[in-house]
Formats: C-alpha cells, sequence, structure tokens
C-alpha cells in the first residue's frame, strides 16, 4: 500500500512540475512579421487572457502585447504540452502513423526547451515559425493529443544535457552535417542515409525567372549559375552568379534564404538555364539536418518504435522525463 501510495505520490509531483512549465511564443504570421531587434527596447501595454483569435487563428493561454520600435509584438504564453500539440499538428499530418507521431512530440518539446533554457530571445523563448518550428493555434486532433500525452515530459539528451533537436521536412537521401548549415557540429548529428520517397518532396523542380533571382540577389542581367563547390554529403555549397558587373559568389544556404525557403526547398540540387530562367531540379526539403520528418514516418511505417526512430537519427542520445534544472 506504502509503495502504491508513493508512486501515486511520485505521479501527481511530476503532473504538477510538467502544468507549471510554461513557454512564450512570439507570434509570426501576414500581420506580424517583425522579431525585436537584439538592443531594442519594448514596452509591454497589456494582457489579455482565454480564447483569443489573431489574424483569423485561435490561441489559448495569454497574449501579452508588447510595442517597439518595430512596430507590435505579440507574445502567446501557455503549457509546455499544450504548445507540444499546437507544433506537431502544424508540423506533420494527424493521419501520421502513431510512433511518427510520438516522435515529433518528443523533439518539438527537446527543442522547445532548449531554446527557452538558452534564454537568448529576451521577452520570449521561440518564434511561431519555420525560424523555430512552426506553431498555430486553433483545434488539435485526437491523434496528436494522444500521442502527446503518451510522451508527456519525454526529452532527449546527450551526456546530462539537453540537446538542440534539429528536424526538417526531408532530406532527399541522406542528411546533413550541422557544419555546412550552421558552422558547428554535435556529436549527436551525424549525417545518415535515410529513405523518404514517400515524400512530396523527394523530387522536385523549379523554374525561376532570372529577373526574379537577380532582383533577391540585387544585381543585373544574370547570364550564368554554375555550381561552385558542394558539402560533404554532395548538397551545393556555392553557386557563381555570372551578371553584367562581374561574378558573385553565394552560399547555396543564402540562395535560399533570399528566394524563399519554399521557393528553392533544398540546396540538393542541379541547375540550367532555360531563355530567361534557371531550371532548379532538387531533391528534399528544408536544411537537411538532424531528423528527416518523411523518413520518421516511412521507419514507423516499417516497425520501427519512437524511441528506435530517435536514436537512428540522434545517435547516443537518451530519452529521459524532462527535469526543470
Amino acid at each position: 500500500m506504502l509503495a502504491k501510495f508513493t508512486a501515486l505520490y511520485v505521479s501527481l509531483i511530476f503532473a504538477s512540475t510538467l502544468e507549471a512549465s510554461m513557454i512564450k511564443v512570439l507570434i509570426l504570421d501576414d500581420v506580424f512579421q517583425n522579431i525585436p531587434e537584439k538592443n531594442e527596447r519594448i514596452e509591454k501595454m497589456g494582457k489579455l487572457s482565454g480564447d483569443l483569435l489573431v489574424s483569423g487563428t485561435h490561441y489559448a493561454g495569454d497574449i501579452e502585447v508588447w510595442r517597439g520600435q518595430g512596430g507590435m509584438y505579440l507574445i502567446n504564453e501557455l503549457p509546455l504540452e499544450d504548445y507540444v500539440k499546437h507544433v506537431v499538428n502544424a508540423e506533420v499530418s494527424p493521419s501520421w502513423d502513431m510512433e511518427a507521431l510520438k516522435v515529433q512530440a518528443v523533439i518539438a518539446r527537446t527543442y522547445a526547451l532548449y531554446q527557452k533554457t538558452a534564454g537568448s530571445n529576451g521577452n520570449f523563448d521561440l518564434t511561431s515559425s519555420v525560424l523555430h518550428q512552426v506553431y498555430k493555434g486553433s483545434t488539435v486532433d485526437a491523434r496528436i493529443a494522444y500521442a502527446v500525452m503518451h510522451t508527456e515530459g519525454e526529452v532527449l539528451y546527450y551526456n546530462g544535457k539537453l540537446i538542440e533537436a534539429l528536424y526538417h521536412s526531408t532530406c532527399g537521401g541522406q542528411t546533413e552535417d550541422p557544419v555546412e548549415v550552421f558552422g558547428k557540429s554535435y556529436p549527436y548529428l551525424r549525417p545518415v542515409k535515410s529513405r523518404c520517397e514517400i515524400s512530396p518532396y523527394w523530387i522536385w523542380e523549379r523554374k525561376i525567372p532570372a529577373d526574379e533571382i537577380a532582383k533577391a540577389l540585387h544585381v543585373s542581367d544574370i547570364a550564368k549559375i554554375t555550381i561552385s563547390s558542394y558539402t560533404s554529403t554532395k548538397r551545393v555549397k556555392t553557386v557563381d552568379i555570372v551578371h553584367r558587373d562581374g561574378i558573385m559568389k553565394v552560399k547555396a544556404t543564402d540562395l535560399r534564404k533570399l528566394l524563399g525557403w519554399s521557393r528553392l526547398p533544398s540546396t540538393n540540387f542541379e541547375v540550367t538555364r532555360d531563355n530567361g530562367s534557371f531550371v532548379f531540379e532538387g531533391k528534399g526539403y528544408g536544411h537537411g539536418v538532424g531528423l528527416c520528418q518523411w523518413s520518421a514516418l516511412e521507419m514507423a511505417r516499417e516497425g520501427k518504435t519512437y524511441r528506435e526512430i530517435l536514436s537512428f537519427f540522434y545517435p547516443g542520445t537518451v530519452i529521459k522525463l524532462y527535469e526543470d534544472r
């Protein structure tokens, strides 16, 4: 009887700790597009609570309204586990296999807590956009709620520390070395080969007018684009842009950012000229580092558990309940 009471007591303490874990998210959407500058002085104007409608999206919890030189900022504060449900709902489809949904729940929670403990964003922990991970309010599917509940509090650690659980949509057959994208290495993030042929971005093609590329790069009359170097995983590292005033060397990651993440889905491409446009033929979607979401789905369909999938993409890590230190 004492053992049962003790187990119940510990369970209640743990549940209470999780409920107390809150996260602050800077809302970025079509209306609110700015992020406060590092040294920008912002003033808190008020706080709203409840089910709030912002730009057509429902957000639960509290909304803090701030004002600064860059305009108005909205910061949504809500319980961590509720936030994780919304992230999973926005990042993947509710119809995905349950083990893949559990994978997304664990990495979304780990990534959010890593950002929160880093404390580098001032008045908020992370944004609601792809700059961090996609977060939208509104309702949550029952299957996603189940996946989050059955992984409640679970996060990834490496050598006793929370990991930066980077992930992306589609790797195109092999994940990328983080040094090539972010300029730093992680012992738990190494390039691995994985299958993601079921992804709609397994193979893609984009025909982009030369004028559009020139405008993004602030040059004129682009005559030629050639690949000048590759990363260790054979993605494009740099391209040479031949334009009216000379040759510009551009990082492929910068080219994606300038053109738009969806406009140029990945840096795994070939490029050719077609009259007044350039044709990019490639594979994958996203920066390619860490877990590949569509590979995770494929592995789940093959019978892998969420723990096995996480171990594959983040070698050397362990799943533990979050310790709020």
